[in-house]
């Protein structure tokens, strides 16, 4: 299969007959390596490397600086999936021009796209963008850079008319430019009224099954974070037990002798000889066969 582009992408609606839209995180390049060797069309460097990777509670303390080091990680890997790159907290907030500057540097790290949160009142900020020739994704619903405007990560649209506001949103974003959409943290019956409304696709995370596609963070699916379970979570693996038990082993075995063995482990060539050299570790020969040096002779 050759690259994923963003045009491939705008074309995917599943309601003219297109598969669904497959996209992961990935924040480093053997990730990278793992979700495009896996199949998926969008590999999404996401700020959310600031609760996974980097231990933070939110994904308020991601710089820009801090997504173009992993943005670059992820394009050295030469994917084929298409990279998009999250826009940090105000990196799109506070100037057309440091909107634009801050979008062309993910970019220059080696994202495909960028993608940023909000709705109608991010349209001049999306505009700049497409007008700079980089491709913007949209994201609606539960914006986590929102997350203290929210009053934490809470499921949003179950409001009375909070699917035409929605509506709404996505189709000034899709007006603006955007080649997609991304729907957090919705009702379903929310994700098939928006993924209906517009002629670009929706991937959804926790936005139900009626969307053009679907995202995940790599660490849920695989099971390496494992210490929260979102209700739009499934787990294809148990990767960080594993790895526990693993490195468990190892340590036993390094404790017990067991590691390294001789097949792990270099050896001098054939007719060398090495019996002039004590079996006590702690014994005085040095390395050339000279006598090393005592504790009194260093001291003298």
């Amino acid at each position: 299969m050759g690259k994923v582009t963003v045009p491939s992408v705008r074309a995917r609606k599943v309601r003219s007959g297109a598969d669904p839209i497959v996209m992961v995180t990935a924040y480093d390049a053997p990730g990278a390596r793992i979700a495009d060797e896996a199949g998926v069309d969008i590999i999404l460097v996401g700020d959310s490397v600031a609760m996974v990777v980097l231990g933070h509670d939110s994904t308020l303390e991601v710089s820009v600086d801090e997504m173009v080091h992993h943005t670059a990680a992820v394009a050295r890997s030469g994917a084929r999936s298409l990279i998009v790159a999250d826009m940090p907290w105000l990196s799109y907030h506070l100037s057309v021009e440091d909107t634009v500057r801050n979008a062309a540097a993910l970019v220059r790290a080696g994202a495909g796209a960028v993608k940023l949160e909000g709705g109608a009142k991010r349209v001049p900020m999306v505009s700049a963008i497409v007008d700079a020739e980089i491709p913007v994704m949209g994201h609606l619903g539960l914006t986590p850079q929102s997350v203290h405007a929210m009053g934490g990560f809470k499921v949003q649209g179950r409001e009375q008319g909070a699917a035409d506001v929605l509506v709404e949103h996505a189709l000034a974003l899709q007006e603006a430019g955007c080649f997609s959409l991304v729907l957090e943290g919705i009702p379903s019956e929310v994700g098939r009224i928006v993924t209906s409304a517009v002629d670009i696709p929706t991937i959804g995370i926790g936005a139900g099954p009626d969307c053009d596609g679907q995202v995940l963070v790599f660490h849920d699916v695989l099971g390496i974070e494992d210490r929260i379970t979102p209700r739009f979570v499934r787990r294809y693996a148990n990767l960080k037990s594993d790895a526990v038990a693993a490195l468990e082993a190892w340590a036993n075995d390094v404790r017990t002798g067991g590691f390294p063995a001789a097949q792990e482990s270099y050896h001098l060539p054939p007719g060398i000889e090495t019996d002039h050299y004590p079996e006590d570790p702690g014994a005085t020969i040095g390395l050339y066969g000279a006598a090393a040096p005592t504790e009194e002779s260093r001291t003298a």
